[in-house]
């Protein structure tokens, strides 16, 4: 690009040189340059800048034809109003709410018999999302059985000896006895329930376990907690799976988390509440929109950031986890349009000797012109012009740098032709 950037048609007067000649001084019969001629622009008040001080009345050019200009792939924008200080920009990343994903897996170690649930699958909580056999739970379920129907039989021995001791038939140390044993027999079966419930059995599932079921005692079914997509499916039939295992996630992504990285200096101008606008590779052109929830008690020792959080609703699924995106966060510290400074992309200023500037269109189609400006603040890749260049003034946005190569190369070129 720079090969092709030097090979420009390039105008240029006062650049500077010793061996360029000096422009003759303008006589009562020649007009002089009025401000508001090419190579000049209007400040804030009024004011006329000339593109060029110090170097002579005429500012800088490049002269382009349309092959060269399409060679460089230019940009012309506008210089948008307002200030560096409004707006802070930063990468992010999409996630998960972290509040709404369900990792679903075995509390013992089973063997996976059917997965009734694919990958992208819709479902609701109670779904069953995989069948499988646990040797472990077959025990578990048989010694509840045991202990159930010893409770039965306890409890109904105790009933019988309690109404024949109101009738004095039974002693009171044998309907004592009777009672220690139906107290013993209920402390089981509550123990056998527990430990059901650990293995991830309600109440519903653990009643319906009866002994003269054809079901098998080791048949356990992983159920969906919660309503959602299966986002991850790590699970075929066959397979054992233990307890330390999730393979199967089950997500509700119509809410996400945008992770921001911001730089330590923009701690003073964020906050939990503020409206975060972003945009994402994938979807060029789309903006969408959020509002930060939680900012990180510490930096990064490394980077030196600190972590935002940003709710983001995702109604259309159109976001996805993983999803890299650039985060501007609205801090509400904006000028008022009538004092706003013109704010540029940092690309678009150049810097030429001891003078920096952006190059705006000439008064012909290819021609452009160096105009020196003074900036302000700086921040999210977009630099305040105060002086210069007002808002709504043009300016090449997207290779100026090419352009600054040409107009050196042609002021180099013109000092060695003397």
């Amino acid at each position: 690009m720079l090969l092709v950037a030097c090979s420009v048609a390039i105008g240029l007067t006062g650049c500077g040189s010793d061996a360029a000649p000096e422009a003759p001084s303008p006589t009562h019969d020649e007009p002089s340059q009025d401000s508001a001629s090419p190579g000049h622009v209007r400040g804030k008040d009024g004011s006329a800048h000339g593109a060029h001080e110090g170097h002579g009345e005429t500012p800088d050019r490049v002269e382009l034809d349309a092959d060269q200009r399409a060679a460089l792939d230019l940009q012309i924008g506008t210089a948008r109003a307002g200030s560096a200080e409004a707006v802070v920009t930063a990468p992010a990343t999409l996630r998960f709410d972290a509040d709404r994903v369900a990792r679903v897996g075995p509390r013992l170690r089973a063997k996976v018999r059917t997965v009734e649930a694919d990958l992208g699958d819709t479902v609701a909580a109670g779904d069953v999302l995989a069948v499988l056999d646990s040797v472990e739970l077959g025990q578990a379920k048989a010694a509840y059985l045991t202990a159930a129907a010893r409770y039965r039989t306890r409890a109904a021995a105790y009933e019988r000896d309690r109404r024949l001791a109101q009738d004095q038939i039974v002693s009171e140390s044998a309907l004592a006895e009777s009672r220690a044993d139906y107290r013993q027999a209920r402390a089981e079966r509550r123990a056998a329930r527990a430990e059901l419930k650990l293995y991830g059995m309600d109440d519903a599932a653990i009643d319906a376990i009866v002994d003269d079921s054809d079901a098998p005692l080791s048949r356990l079914a992983l159920t969906a907690p919660r309503a959602g997509r299966i986002a991850r499916r790590d699970l075929v039939a066959g397979e054992t799976v233990g307890p330390d295992e999730t393979p199967i996630h089950v997500v509700d992504n119509s809410r996400m988390w945008l992770m921001i990285e911001a730089a330590e200096q923009a701690l003073p101008r964020v906050a939990v509440g503020q409206t975060v606008r972003f945009g994402v590779r994938p979807l060029p052109g789309e903006t969408f929109t959020g509002r930060i929830d939680w900012i990180a008690p510490e930096l990064d020792r490394e980077s030196r950031s600190v972590r935002i959080r940003a709710v983001v609703d995702n109604p259309n699924d159109r976001l996805k986890a993983g999803m890299f995106a650039t985060a501007r966060i609205e801090t509400g510290q904006a000028n008022d349009s009538a004092s706003a400074n013109a704010l540029v992309p940092i690309d678009a200023l150049q810097q030429i000797g001891k003078r920096a500037g952006v190059f705006v269109p000439g008064e012909h189609a290819g021609a452009f012109v160096f105009t020196p400006v003074t900036t302000g603040a700086e921040s999210g890749g977009a630099v305040e012009i105060t002086q210069g260049l007002s808002p709504g003034d043009a300016l090449v946005t997207a290779g100026a740098f090419d352009l600054k190569a040409a107009l050196t190369a042609g002021g180099r070129s013109a000092a060695h032709s003397h």
